[in-house]
């Protein structure tokens, strides 16, 4: 019975049908925004990957274990997580409690805590589909930033001989030329990097620095005005401080913009007030199913039907070409029909390299303009049926024949 099930789950899936608006966007005219529902999906057998409350939890056991928190603070902290008060803030004040009294940030116990827990990711990628898919999307133009702590995206890019760069918000050079485009495989976390301390930021008031720089915050904001934002295992991060006073509060006129959120549809009336709320947003929110199974491959089918279109600069042509190309069949088939004789002939430029096969007619003598006049003259004399039409369609030929010359093949400018 359950084959049965899964089978039937397997072919709904594959029926689903994906919002137009988003898979008829080019790689490089997306952001995705991952969150922690990737890092779960990836390696579903680290918990403190699966939520922030999981995170929390397990930096609480990390620190109990290494003895760098009073057992009274330990007890303290897991009160907080089981309430239902702002998770963000909680883990906060884990930082500030295992950072010195100064305020700073570095050194800190938490990092420790951290690399306690995220020990040895590389061994723990079970499920690289939704990776995979993230840099198929990453090969094509698309950007990336997260808030997640950790570097799975990095570790498993590398493994596939992509030149990956872990970046944070600290960095201002690295950070303009992310977002200029400058850095293919870049990967911005705006929390930071578990591996960096001083990157680690969960209040806003710890990037001061950034959001008062006018050319960072400028270039930032005009992601979120010119790309479409893909959400992709976002739950919370709309609620996230630190991404509000990137892009959220920062734009105006959200709701003529045009982003995109993957989520979990285990709620019909909860997704479409969800759905309702998001639009006044700029963000259309899209269910990938009722099962958090469905999400990777999900993900995948979506990249894949991102990645057939066609980029405007590949194979480019010039239309010109194409246009010249059409209008000189019309105009052979005309003069076939008027009883004049025409063929193809493929000429070779001055490099030697052979151009586009042009149409021409019999032989014409390179004449100046008085004398070409005459010799159409007595062409008009000998083809009285159509005379205008016959013109017209001559002379046709002879421009195209030069424009191409010039602008396509580089041919001499001469007729033949």
């Amino acid at each position: 019975m359950d084959s049965v099930e899964k089978t039937t789950n397997r072919s709904e899936q594959k029926s689903r049908k994906f919002l137009k608006s988003l898979i008829r966007k080019q790689p490089q005219e997306l952001l995705l925004v991952i969150g922690t529902g990737v890092s779960a999906a990836v390696a579903p057998g680290i918990p403190a990957l699966c939520s922030w409350r999981s995170c929390i939890e397990a930096v609480i056991e990390a620190a109990e274990q290494l003895e760098v928190l009073h057992p009274g603070d330990v007890a303290d902290f897991r009160r907080k997580v089981t309430k239902d008060r702002d998770l963000l803030v909680v883990a906060h004040d884990l930082i500030r409690k295992m950072s010195p009294r100064t305020g700073d940030t570095k050194p800190n116990f938490f990092q420790d805590c951290l690399m306690e827990v995220f020990d040895n990711l590389e061994q723990h990628i079970q499920h690289p589909l939704v990776l995979q898919s993230i840099l198929r999307l990453m090969d094509r133009g698309t950007m990336v930033l997260t808030t997640n702590y950790d570097n799975l995206l990095e570790i498993f890019g590398q493994q596939q001989s992509k030149p990956m760069e872990s970046l944070d918000l600290k960095d201002k050079t690295k950070v303009l030329e992310w977002a200029r485009g400058h850095i293919k495989y870049g990967v911005l976390h705006i929390h930071g990097l578990y591996t960096d301390p001083c990157g680690m930021v969960l209040d806003p008031s710890g990037y001061k620095d950034v959001t008062q720089d006018a050319e960072v915050m400028e270039v930032l904001q005009n992601l979120y005005r010119t790309k479409s934002f893909l959400f992709v295992g976002c739950g919370e991060t709309l609620r996230d401080q630190i991404f509000q006073a990137l892009f959220l509060y920062s734009v105006p006129n959200k709701v003529d913009l045009e982003h995109y959120m993957l989520v979990l549809k285990e709620n019909e009336d909860h997704f479409f007030k969800h759905q309702a709320d998001m639009l006044l947003h700029g963000i259309k929110v899209v269910s990938y199913g009722d099962c958090f199974d469905h999400f990777p491959g999900y993900v995948q089918d979506l990249a894949t039907q991102i990645c057939k279109q066609q980029s405007p600069d590949a194979d480019r042509v010039d239309s010109t070409t194409l246009l010249g190309n059409a209008c000189q069949d019309c105009a052979k088939r005309k003069l076939e029909e008027n009883g004049i004789e025409v063929s193809k002939k493929l000429r070779q430029s001055d490099t030697g390299r052979s151009s586009w096969p042009l149409l021409y007619r019999k032989p014409w003598p390179v004449l100046h303009v008085g004398e070409r006049s005459q010799a159409r003259g007595s062409q008009r004399n000998r083809q009285a049926s159509s005379p205008y039409l016959q013109q017209a369609l001559t002379m046709m030929l002879e421009g195209l024949e030069i424009f191409k010359t010039s602008k396509t093949c580089n041919l001499k400018t001469s007729l033949l």
